[in-house]
């Protein structure tokens, strides 16, 4: 698809959507209209490099990732710049705050600078963004979260199987009264992560379980608020399942506001640690993901991709959450 494509559907000459997309000369009202609606409607991505290298790639991938700030996120970010390095690329880095308008804004900006590959972790399960880098040929490796029946290289971790086995573990301790705090609705690391808590509970078969489920964003302040909510309860819980470190970082703040101590009043366990350079004293009992290994797995996936056009076919890389037991899960309810 280029320019002329454009032109054509715009009902405008070649020239004229070059000066439209490069704001280099006059282009009337009514003509720019026609052309940003043809290219919308073709899903152009106008080539900001010099016209010569229109066909060609840079030694450039992108890193996409939906909150940079996240230790998880950070550590994957690292290992895909040792594994470009290693190779001579360099990376871009783009965090998008779990906003699916914000993701398509800057996967346009990589497009257009034609960026070698695209490493993606999706705000949402969906696969429109990740359709989008497809239609535009360049490679994408989907990292952290699923997108169901969408054919591609998926790196993650078995989230499903992680929250299973902290979920099991709470049950083994004798608690009933069980808050599970998840993600946003519609993301498959949330969803993921509820369906292993009810695997757990519905194997362990207990009786007079009491288990509330809470979901918003992977935030520290999404875990404060909805922890406060579950300390309103009555019954109120014994222990609490977060969905990631940030989630569980919240639930803890928000504990000590209403002076409830853990574990001793109620037990915390968390999907995701937090690295050692970030604390003083681990406490978590946490499903810990392999992070760096991820972001290598899929960087070097990526550039194998980059080099061998050829390649065909598509993995999917599932890894396993390490359970790390700590203080926070306490020990087991009295009867």
């Amino acid at each position: 698809m280029n320019i002329r494509d454009v032109a054509k559907k715009a009902g405008v000459a070649p020239i004229t959507v070059s000066r439209c997309i490069n704001d280099s000369g006059y282009c009337s009202p009514e003509a720019r209209i026609r052309i940003e609606a043809a290219i919308s409607e073709l899903g152009f991505v106008p080539n900001r490099l010099a016209s010569g290298l229109r066909s060609k790639r840079t030694k450039t991938i992108a890193l996409v990732v939906t909150d940079i700030t996240n230790p998880f996120f950070t550590t994957i970010a690292r290992a895909v710049e040792d594994t470009a390095g290693e190779a001579g690329y360099t990376v871009i880095f783009s965090n998008t705050d779990e906003d699916p308008l914000k993701e398509k804004k800057y996967i346009q900006m990589l497009l257009e600078q034609r960026v070698g590959g695209i490493i993606l972790v999706p705000a949402q399960s969906t696969p429109d963004s990740a359709s989008f880098i497809r239609q535009h040929e360049t490679p994408i490796v989907i990292l952290d979260r699923r997108i169901d029946n969408f054919k591609a290289d998926f790196v993650r971790c078995d989230s499903e199987q992680g929250a299973y086995q902290l979920m099991s573990m709470l049950l083994s301790l004798g608690h009933r009264d069980i808050a599970i705090l998840s993600g946003p609705v519609g993301v498959s690391t949330s969803e993921d992560r509820v369906a292993g808590c009810k695997r757990a509970i519905s194997e362990a078969k207990a009786g007079n379980l009491n288990i509330q489920t809470f979901y918003g964003p992977f935030t520290q302040q999404s875990g404060y608020d909805m922890s406060i909510k579950v300390m309103a309860k009555h019954p109120r819980p014994t222990a609490i399942f977060a969905a990631n470190n940030f989630i569980a970082i919240g639930a803890l703040k928000a504990l000590q506001a209403v002076n409830v101590r853990v574990p001793e009043d109620v037990a915390i366990v968390a999907f995701d640690d937090l690295p050692q350079a970030l604390i003083t004293f681990p406490f978590l009992t946490v499903a810990s993901q392999p992070a760096y290994e991820m972001g290598k797995k899929a960087a070097e996936i990526l550039l194998s991709k980059l080099s061998n056009e050829n390649e065909t076919g598509f993995q999917e890389i599932v890894l396993p959450a390490e359970i790390i037991i700590r203080q926070s899960s306490g020990s087991p309810v009295k009867p």
